[in-house]
C-alpha cells in the first residue's frame, strides 16, 4: 500500500521535533545526571566550582553589574565578577553573579551554570581557583531580595563571597543571594 504524501510529511515534522526536544534538553539532562569530570584548575586563572551541584564556571573579572547591555552579553561566556567589589586574594567580599535560566537556546549552552544555586545550604562548599591559588568557602546562609534592595550586598560584613542569581527560575523578579565565609586557602 502506498504511503501518502501527508504521512511522510507529518513524520519528518515529528522527527524535526524530537531533534529540537533533545538539542533543548541533552545540556540539562548533563547538569543534572552526569557529574563533570576532574579538571585541574592548577593553572586556571579564574574558575568557580561548586561540587553539590556540579557547577564549573568561567569568571570573567571586573564586570559593570550596573550596565545591563555590557553584563548581559558577557554573561552569556561565564560568570560575572561584580566590578568595585574584591578579588579571591584581596580583602573584601568577592561578589560573583551569572544567570541561572534564559530562553531555551541559551540556557541549554552557557546559561546555566547557577541553575541549582537555591539548592546550596548552610556548610556546603565553594571554591574558586584564582590565580593558580585555589580559595576554599563554605556558605552561611542564602536570602532571597528584590532587585532594587542593592543594600544587601552594599552593606555584608560577614561573608568573604557572595553568589547571586536571579529567582525563581525563568523570572527576573527577585535574587538569590548565596553568603560565603573563607575557610582556607591552597598555593
Amino acid at each position: 500500500m502506498k504511503k501518502s504524501p501527508t504521512y511522510y510529511i507529518g513524520t519528518s515534522l515529528i522527527v524535526i521535533s524530537l531533534a529540537i526536544f533533545a538539542y533543548i534538553l541533552y545540556p540539562l539532562a548533563r547538569i543534572y545526571l552526569f557529574p563533570p569530570s576532574i579538571i585541574d584548575f592548577s593553572r586556571s586563572e579564574y574558575t568557580l566550582v561548586i561540587p553539590k551541584i556540579n557547577a564549573i564556571g568561567r569568571v570573567l573579572e571586573d564586570v559593570d553589574p550596573w550596565n545591563e547591555s555590557i553584563y548581559k552579553d558577557l554573561l552569556k561566556k561565564g560568570i560575572g565578577q561584580a566590578k568595585g567589589f574584591a578579588h579571591p586574594d584581596e580583602s573584601g567580599p568577592v561578589f560573583l553573579f551569572a544567570h541561572s535560566s534564559g530562553t531555551p537556546w541559551e540556557i541549554t549552552h552557557y546559561n546555566t551554570v547557577f541553575l541549582r544555586l537555591p539548592e546550596l545550604r548552610k556548610d556546603d562548599a565553594i571554591q574558586i581557583w584564582y590565580k593558580g591559588k585555589e580559595y576554599r568557602y563554605k556558605v552561611i546562609r542564602t536570602q532571597e531580595v528584590y532587585p532594587t534592595e542593592v543594600s544587601v550586598v552594599r552593606n555584608e560584613k560577614e561573608a568573604d563571597l557572595i553568589l547571586q542569581t536571579c529567582t525563581p527560575l525563568g523570572t527576573d523578579w527577585k535574587r538569590l543571594l548565596v553568603f560565603a565565609k573563607r575557610i582556607e586557602a591552597k598555593e
